[in-house]
C-alpha cells in the first residue's frame, strides 16, 4: 500500500484504465441488447394488431352487424383480442372502421382459383372497383403459382356452425340431437391441430344456408343446458371431399397463400378445398 501512496500516479493510472473502457462497452451493449428487445416486441405487437383488424373487419362484414351481441363470429374475435392483450383504442379503432366502411356501396364478386394443381379456393370479395380487385387477385394468385379457374364442383354452400363443450362425455349427444332437430345435416369434431389451444373439444356443425338462423338460435337458448359455446356462425363454402390426404407441406404453403390473400383490400373471406379437414 505505502508503495502506491508513494507513487500517486500509478494509482491514477490503474483508476482510469478501470472506468475508461469496461463500463462504456458494457453500458452500450446493454442499450442495444434493450433496444433489440424493444424493436422485436414492437414488430410482433404490429404484426397482431393488423391481424386482428383483419380478423375483426372480416367478422363484421361476414356476420352482417358490428354490434357483437348480433354478430357471434365478431364477439369471438373481440374476445380473442382482449385476451392476447390487444389495447381497448386499437379495437375501438377497428370497430369504428367497419362502422364507416358499412355505410360504403361495393359490389359483391367471388373468384375461384386453383393452387398447387389440385387446391381449390372460393376467393369472396367486396369493391367499388372490379378492374383493382381482379389486378390485386391475380398479383397474389400468380406469386403463389395459382391461377383463376372455376372450382366451383369441389364445394357446396352450407351453414357452418363451431361449438365448443366443456364436457363432451356428457353433452355431445344432446348437442347432436339438438342440432339435427334444427336442420343439421353433418357434426364432426374439429381436429385439434385446427382448434384453438385454450378452447374445449369442438365441433363443426353443417346445415342447409336456410337452416343456418333457426340452428344458432337453438344452440344458443341451449348453451346454459348444454355448457357449451358458440365459437362462430357463418356461411361457408365446404369441400365436397372433406378428407383427401394432404401433405404438411401443401397445407403450410395454402395457408400462406390464404393469408396473402387475405391481407388483401376488397377480400373478405376465401375458402379452400382443405378447410373442415378430417383428423
Amino acid at each position: 500500500m505505502y508503495h502506491l501512496l508513494a507513487r500517486p500516479y500509478l494509482r491514477l493510472s490503474l483508476s482510469r484504465s478501470f472506468f475508461t473502457q469496461h463500463p462504456r462497452q458494457s453500458g452500450h451493449n446493454k442499450w442495444s441488447k434493450i433496444k433489440d428487445k424493444k424493436g422485436a416486441n414492437d414488430a410482433q405487437k404490429s404484426v397482431l394488431y393488423t391481424k386482428v383488424n383483419r380478423e375483426i373487419a372480416i367478422a363484421a362484414r361476414t356476420g352482417g352487424s358490428v354490434d357483437p351481441e348480433k354478430n357471434v363470429q365478431l364477439a369471438t374475435v373481440l374476445k380473442k383480442a382482449k385476451e392476447q392483450g390487444v389495447p381497448k383504442d386499437n379495437i375501438e379503432k377497428a370497430l369504428a372502421n367497419c362502422v364507416k366502411s358499412k355505410d360504403q356501396t361495393g359490389e359483391r364478386l367471388v373468384y375461384e382459383a386453383l393452387a398447387y394443381k389440385s387446391v381449390g379456393l372460393v376467393i369472396e370479395c367486396v369493391t367499388d372497383n372490379t378492374n383493382r380487385t381482379i389486378h390485386n387477385v391475380r398479383e397474389v394468385l400468380t406469386s403463389h403459382s395459382a391461377h383463376m379457374t372455376p372450382v366451383n364442383f369441389m364445394f357446396s354452400r352450407r351453414g357452418c356452425m363451431t361449438v365448443s363443450l366443456d364436457n363432451p362425455s356428457q353433452a355431445l349427444d344432446k348437442l347432436m340431437a339438438v342440432a339435427i332437430e334444427n336442420g343439421a345435416v353433418d357434426v364432426d369434431e374439429v381436429p385439434k391441430s385446427e382448434a384453438p389451444s385454450e378452447v374445449n373439444p369442438s365441433f363443426w356443425m353443417f346445415c342447409e344456408p336456410h337452416s343456418l338462423a333457426a340452428l344458432e338460435d337453438a344452440i344458443g337458448k341451449a348453451q346454459s343446458k348444454l355448457k357449451s359455446t358458440i365459437q362462430s356462425a357463418e356461411m361457408a363454402y365446404v369441400p365436397v371431399d372433406r378428407s383427401p390426404p394432404v401433405d404438411g407441406d401443401l397445407r403450410a404453403k395454402v395457408k400462406e397463400l390464404v393469408e396473402s390473400l387475405e391481407a388483401t383490400d376488397d377480400i373478405v373471406r376465401v375458402w379452400t378445398s382443405l378447410d373442415y379437414p378430417i383428423a
